[in-house]
């Protein structure tokens, strides 16, 4: 077997043709499918399935027990929780296979965003950047960025920081009490504002 620059685990399977990035762990019972293509620096934990037309970019932390399939596109930095669960067709038949890349509705979860555990996501969907979704949430719709989603069907509940952090808007305006960044709530958007000693350096 050739060496690599990645980790996998005795016990995982990645096909001839996936590409894995530069120091990657995948754990324990993982499948990797030919066509794949996992970032640098990411996480895989146990029993993690990626889809040959999947995709995955740096940094992200995949938790045990979930399946990224067909037509799913993780950004930088995600996260996604325990058993966190991913669909690709809106109206799935066992007698009426649906099984080519026309059947399947992209997700795009963006950069930073974070999926509770059990969090469920209905395909067709994009999740804005920073947005956190609550344990056992079901999400059917677009969610904004920076949103922090709960709830069966996922309803907005209020706003995250960058850092995580649950902010709490003064008018149209919050900052960040963890880390003092600066937001403008503009509809129904969260707009990042540069701090006025951020913008002078």
């Amino acid at each position: 077997m050739a060496e690599t620059d990645y980790f996998v685990h005795e016990s995982s399977y990645v096909d001839e043709g996936a590409v894995i990035g530069k120091d990657t762990r995948i754990w324990h019972f993982c499948h990797i499918m030919s066509g794949a293509r996992v970032g640098r620096e990411c996480r895989l934990g146990q029993n993690v399935v990626v889809a040959g037309t999947a995709r995955i970019g740096d940094n992200v932390k995949i938790q045990n027990n979930v399946s990224v399939y067909d037509g799913v596109v993780l950004e930088d930095n995600v996260f996604c929780g325990p058993s966190c669960v991913f669909t690709n067709v809106k109206t799935p038949r066992s007698a009426y296979p649906r099984n080519s890349a026309d059947d399947y509705l992209q997700t795009l979860v963006k950069h930073d965003a974070s999926l509770g555990a059990n969090a469920t996501i209905v395909c067709g969907v994009t999740l804005g950047e920073f947005c956190l979704v609550a344990a056992g949430a079901v999400v059917t719709r677009e969610v904004p960025a920076y949103a922090l989603m709960a709830g069966v069907p996922a309803r907005r509940i209020g706003w995250v920081c960058e850092c995580g952090t649950t902010l709490r808007l003064e008018g149209a305006e919050a900052t960040c009490g963890a880390c003092e960044k600066c937001y403008e709530q503009v509809e129904e958007h969260l707009l990042r504002r540069m701090a006025r000693n951020e913008s002078e350096n």
